[in-house]
């Protein structure tokens, strides 16, 4: 399958790709083809051994490839910022994938700036950091941010009486929120860039149901015991579920404020397609509000 993804990609050369969580799964998949396709490609990860080996792993099987790795860590905006300023030495960034996430952690935890980790680490890091390198984006001929979403958001809804899961903590709730807030945060930064004339493509992408880390390093138990048995059966690998996220950030059909998922049966695997959005994520007022609300928590804005 890794063959008819290349496919699927046009030249790359000449752009530069941010891609977060790069270092392993859907993020490292990703990379993989953007390098392969020409692009200089810019790993993000929290950790510094795994980034350098996968720097080292697509150099060994994309000869010359333009590719190097940063340090990011989605859940200190302290980190994001850091990286942000490293970043402002280029011209432009073409492509930012935003992909780092985890799931269902089965205890609330907290990120660096106390958030709920899930919904800090999967939204708001991203919020902040497509905020923070919107000047460079904007200076780039036809920029592109990809949001990485999931299944998980047709069940979800954004709690604004609890956000943070600090009065009920349920971890696929929790989840489920975190990753609709991406497909919302993806479909209203659409609206605003066409509102301000950003000149900006923004849309999402989630992988169906892919064998990545997250299941191992997240929900455990009886779960990723029953979801290792099933995922041979109805799942596929991390290289195929990469291939919505590849198509929404580099494929000329690939439609502002879009979303796209592998098109077989439940979404689950298959080539890229348009996915089902729920009404929840196309509600505007509650965009707004998420957007409103995402800046006072964060202390960053897009103006």
């Amino acid at each position: 399958m890794a063959g008819s993804t290349q496919a699927e990609i046009p030249s790359q050369l000449g752009r530069t790709a941010v891609v977060t969580g790069a270092t392993g799964g859907l993020g490292y998949e990703t990379a993989l083809v953007l390098a392969k396709a020409g692009a200089e490609v810019i790993l993000t990860g929290r950790n510094d051994q795994k980034g350098r080996s996968a720097v080292e792993k697509i150099g060994h099987e994309v000869p010359g490839a333009n590719v190097s790795y940063e340090q990011l860590d989605l859940a200190s905006l302290a980190s994001v910022a850091d990286f942000a300023q490293r970043m402002h030495i280029r011209q432009s960034v073409d492509l930012l994938i935003n992909n780092a996430g985890v799931m269902a952690l089965p205890r609330r935890q907290t990120t660096t700036d106390g958030f709920e980790m899930q919904f800090g680490t999967n939204y708001l890091g991203h919020f902040v950091l497509t905020a923070k390198l919107m000047p460079l984006l904007r200076r780039a001929s036809g920029p592109r941010v990809v949001s990485v979403s999931s299944l998980a958001h047709r069940t979800g809804s954004i709690d604004f009486n609890d956000l943070q899961g600090a009065r009920l903590y349920l971890p696929w709730k929790a989840y489920g929120q975190s990753k609709l807030a991406c497909l919302v945060f993806a479909l209203e930064l659409q609206r605003r860039s066409d509102a301000a004339g950003w000149n900006l493509i923004s849309n999402a992408a989630h992988p169906g149901f892919a064998r990545t880390n997250l299941f191992t390093s997240g929900p455990g138990g009886l779960l990723s015991m029953a979801t290792n048995f099933a995922a041979p059966l109805f799942g596929h690998s991390a290289a195929d579920g990469a291939r919505p996220i590849a198509f929404a950030a580099t494929s000329p059909q690939a439609k502002p404020g879009a979303y796209y998922g592998p098109g077989g049966i439940g979404e689950l695997r298959g080539a890229p397609a348009p996915a089902l959005i729920m009404p929840q994520a196309r509600n505007e007022t509650a965009a707004a509000r998420l957007w409103k609300v995402s800046e006072q928590l964060t202390g960053s804005s897009f103006e």
